[in-house]
């Protein structure tokens, strides 16, 4: 395996010395015996043979003096974000990209087929209400599972068994993915029937854990008749 100087940043840290060695081989061209008259080329190998290695304490002093920081830039005064806020405020940055990741690749910001300035206000406005909504959902569902210490299963359609207490709204919105309300006519446009998916019990818990209850749910089945 080779590694590159330069991109193990270890460059100036050795002092190295080498001598060139060549070894040099006369052929004849060609096959049969040789002679005076006979065409000849001459081989070189050449190979490099290092004499000497030397430590440089100076920049490796200098390097090790470093393992282990970071540097953090931030234009907010001190009595703004102290060190600590702001490392903190660092390490949640995931969460930060996260919700652009989900606002870019789920509901689909770019690109805008719009062309006014007010359309591109409201629709981004619209699509950053959708990213709250799938924020919160997830924030609120892990706070009830980190209270009460528990974990869902069945999230995980790869492996049946596997629990989670830190599901992703992915997740959870793909365990609604086989819902279906059926709604059945008369030829007068009135309604005959109405049939709703039954819930499995992992929607039910997901619905309690978000504080809606599965009534919610069944009211789907309710007729709303006009007066």
């Amino acid at each position: 395996m080779e590694f590159s100087v330069k991109e193990q940043r270890v460059e100036g840290l050795l002092r190295i010395e080498w001598e060139q060695q060549i070894e040099r081989h006369t052929h004849y061209v060609g096959r049969g015996r040789g002679s005076a008259t006979r065409e000849q080329r001459v081989i070189e190998h050449i190979r490099y043979h290092i004499t000497r290695i030397a430590r440089q304490d100076g920049p490796i002093a200098a390097l090790t003096a470093r393992f282990g920081w970071k540097a953090f830039v931030t234009n907010a005064t001190p009595e703004r974000l102290s060190l600590a806020d702001a490392v903190l405020c660092y390490r949640n940055e995931y969460r930060v990209e996260r919700i652009f990741n989900r606002l870019k690749s789920h509901l689909h910001i770019a690109p805008l087929f719009v062309k006014q300035d007010d359309q591109i206000e409201g629709l981004t406005y619209l699509l950053t209400l959708g990213v709250r909504v799938l924020t919160v959902t997830e924030f609120v569902l892990r706070r009830s599972l980190g209270q009460d210490q528990a974990s869902l299963l069945g999230l995980h359609p790869e492996n049946k068994r596997k629990m989670t207490g830190t599901p992703t709204v992915e997740r959870l919105l793909h365990a609604f993915v086989g819902v279906s309300l059926t709604i059945i006519q008369s030829a007068a446009g009135e309604e005959i029937l109405r049939r709703l998916t039954p819930l499995s019990g992992v929607q039910e818990v997901i619905l309690q854990r978000l504080g809606l209850g599965t009534h919610l749910y069944r009211q789907l089945t309710i007729q709303n008749r006009g007066s």
